[in-house]
């Protein structure tokens, strides 16, 4: 799918290091493929990332920054970027580079056949513990959620902007897009993608600090599933004279 114009949205949070190069990747990657905005969300970074987005706004048109007023958190950045986002689809990415931009145009494609494409980590290039984690993690959340999804850590998704803002988010829901996407009768397909090291600043999560959330949100998401309104309905009211049918 090539859209009119696509919206890559980038949640930042004490990033400066890496947006400038950030820009550059998006740019040389979308450059030949299509018409595109690069809306980067300040979570309230205090290291001079938005500071330093600004500078780059004033030679790279596409790039937008918007400033949340205080640090949220990633499902805020996520969502303030859909809300501003103004292209027919969404794409999600990390600021910190460790899903390169160059793999946007597989997501695009894989959109032919369905309503949103999330990549996998084909070969991670993180340290023992945190792919064990992750491993771990992803199994625990598919149990719970009674779901497939290999990796919903990774951030790099594509949507069609009018389904995705449909979606109620909250806290800590950006890794269960595609399921809750699921919940509202869309398609999802997963598609392998590439990973790299971190080139700059430090990680903003630990294997520690997300175990019990990471479960709270996993419940949440289950309650969600169960109780969410499955039903069909249709007009069978029989026509009236002179009244078309309401069908």
């Amino acid at each position: 799918m090539r859209p009119q114009l696509l919206s890559i949205v980038v949640p930042a949070w004490n990033e400066r290091d890496n947006v400038g190069r950030l820009v550059a990747e998006v740019e040389s990657a979308l450059r030949d493929v299509a018409p595109f905005e690069l809306i980067v969300v300040d979570d309230g970074s205090t290291d001079g990332t938005r500071e330093a987005l600004l500078e780059l706004a004033a030679s790279h048109p596409a790039l937008r920054v918007v400033a949340l007023d205080r640090h949220h958190g990633q499902t805020s950045g996520v969502a303030a970027g859909i809300r501003m986002a103004r292209g027919e689809v969404v794409v999600t990415l990390d600021a910190d580079l460790q899903n390169p931009p160059r793999e946007i145009p597989k997501l695009l494609d894989a959109l032919d056949r369905a309503d949103a494409a999330v990549g996998y980590r084909a070969v991670r290039h993180d340290a023992g513990l945190r792919k064990l984690s992750s491993r771990v993690a992803n199994a625990v959340r598919n149990r719970i959620t009674r779901e497939t999804i290999r990796d919903t850590g990774c951030s790099l998704k594509a949507f069609r902007t009018a389904q995705i803002r449909d979606v109620a988010l909250f806290e800590g829901m950006h890794r269960f897009l595609p399921t809750l996407l699921k919940m509202h009768g869309r398609s999802v397909v997963e598609v392998a993608v590439d990973h790299q090291p971190r080139a700059a600043g430090t990680s903003k999560y630990g294997v520690w600090n997300r175990v019990f959330k990471a479960l709270a949100d996993c419940l949440v998401v289950r309650w969600m599933q169960w109780r969410v309104l499955r039903f069909a309905a249709r007009d069978v009211t029989p026509p009236q004279d002179g009244l078309p049918h309401r069908g």
